[in-house]
């Protein structure tokens, strides 16, 4: 169970202006349970190579509990860029964009130390112990990702993430069935890789079925049966929205897609390790999932692929074979054991983390909504809500003018892959939002490593600053003064 101490550890080891990484041995007491959490004490001279001059030999030879924070003579590799230099980039905002990318668990790095250094074998090097070494550290971290959702270890395939398994799975399934089915069912609110490799498959020739959602982004099942035809060949729904965080009914989308023998595919890279999935018992028969979204390393990600029945595709990417001739390509080791890491966590810690984020959740969901003209982007069903994600809209002022308010504290307005567009939020037109609220929305994304001060703070923040902007808005005065903004004719100039 994750303790206070191993937040504050977390927040110190990515907030340090020093040059090296100083992770001590420490024990954690939960209840009737006492773990070990031991990191090794790590700095530069671990991790730089021999050198042959003096000063390079008596920095090797120093105590291990101290601290370097220059780099020793000779050496070629340094951590001077390891950590947020805040001489250069000023003191760090409060984090809550989680959804974007989550900051990696200390003990994840400590996995990936050990593959960066020591065990730097291929692990497709099947004729020395190098190879055999690190190929024996992929498989145990196959058994921890597939362990989360239940799965056989044989059907995860490891990626570059969950962008590629997307890709792989709403492309590489109805190619290969191409001869006889020719259509796709998806989700109007899907990420935009999704909807992307759909549009490219209608250049192919394939037919494509948006389903629309209702006001709470929940799909409708009578829709979905609907939709099936006979030639349907793939239903592709997202187990949570990255943007408002419903929760799809998985197992009823499932259930129909079995009975109708249609490949159902999910994308879990915002579900994975935060709510409960078992892909037998929903019937899930492929599902995509990223490493950065679960307190891991960026990079990695996989694609559970059935094997019984069995899900045939074409890949996406070819060459040497690997991962079962599905996506070829050599594994970094690396950046694989350090997500089974974090797959392993995740599973261990999920009751306890499920309880602190939807805590301060609640905390957070309460303090913004008391503000007047809030309104709440979701589900108000804790069934199909997950708390990490909490969208809210501020009527009468702009999201993108709150986000400039707001310096110290890190947010978005939605998607982090469409963060560049000026363009109000797809997710949320869908919902049934205008232009105008649309554009008003904020993401808050709580995490394991969150904590209630810095809850109390934003909740603080956002309240001295929404009154501010409203202060300079026309329509809010004119709102105040009991004016129906509906009833006017506006003209342009």
């Amino acid at each position: 169970m994750l303790t206070n101490q191993i937040r504050a550890l977390a927040r110190q080891a990515t907030r340090t202006d020093s040059r090296s990484i100083n992770v001590r041995s420490f024990t954690v007491t939960a209840g009737s349970r006492t773990r070990s959490v031991s990191s090794k004490t790590r700095s530069i001279r671990h991790l730089a190579t021999k050198s042959s001059t003096a000063s390079a030999k008596s920095a090797s030879s120093a105590s291990a509990d101290s601290i370097v924070t220059t780099p020793p003579t000779g050496s070629a590799i340094t951590l001077k860029s390891a950590t947020r230099d805040e001489s250069q980039f000023g003191t760090r905002p409060i984090y809550l964009d989680v959804q974007a990318t989550t900051p990696t668990d200390p003990r994840v790095l400590d996995k990936m130390l050990t593959f960066l250094t020591g065990m730097y074998g291929n692990p497709h090097s099947s004729t020395h112990a190098y190879g055999w070494e690190t190929d024996k550290e992929v498989e145990k971290a196959r058994e921890y990702v597939a362990a989360v959702i239940k799965a056989d270890p044989k059907e995860i395939i490891f990626t570059s993430g969950a962008t590629e398994t997307n890709n792989m799975a709403i492309k590489g399934v109805p190619r290969f069935y191409k001869k006889t089915k020719k259509h796709i069912i998806t989700t109007q609110t899907e990420h935009k890789c999704v909807l992307d490799s759909a549009r490219h498959m209608q250049d192919e020739g394939f037919d494509v079925t948006y389903l629309p959602v209702d006001e709470h982004g929940l799909i409708s099942l009578d829709d979905l049966k609907a939709a099936i035809r006979k030639d349907t060949i793939l239903v592709s729904v997202m187990a949570v929205n990255n943007e408002i965080g419903v929760v799809q009914p998985l197992k009823e989308i499932g259930k129909i897609c079995r009975e109708n023998k249609i490949f159902f595919h999910t994308d879990a890279a915002q579900a994975y390790g935060k709510i409960d999935i078992d892909v037998n018992d929903m019937n899930i028969d492929l599902l995509s999932i990223s490493s950065h979204k679960i307190y891991g390393p960026m990079g990695i990600g996989a694609c559970y692929v059935r094997r019984r029945p069995r899900v045939r595709l074409d890949p996406i990417i070819t060459g040497g074979g690997q991962e079962r001739g599905l996506r070829s390509g050599t594994l970094s080791p690396p950046l694989v054991a350090g997500f089974g890491e974090a797959a392993r966590l995740m599973k261990e810690e999920m009751d306890y983390d499920k309880a602190h984020i939807t805590r301060l959740s609640n905390k957070l969901k309460e303090g913004l909504l008391s503000i007047p003209a809030t309104q709440l982007n979701g589900s108000n069903n804790p069934e199909s809500q997950y708390p990490g994600c909490v969208n809210i809209s501020f009527a009468y002022i702009e999201g993108e003018s709150l986000l400039m308010a707001l310096k110290d504290i890190a947010l978005s307005s939605g998607s982090a892959c469409t963060s560049a567009s000026l363009e109000p939020s797809y997710v949320l037109h869908a919902l049934g939002a205008d232009d105008a609220l649309a554009h008003s929305s904020i993401r808050f994304g709580i995490g394991r490593f969150t904590t209630e001060e810095e809850v109390d703070y934003v909740i603080k923040a956002i309240n001295e600053r929404v009154e501010f902007l409203r202060k300079m808005s026309p329509l809010w005065e004119m709102v105040q003064e009991g004016i129906d903004l509906d009833s006017i004719e506006w003209s342009g100039h």
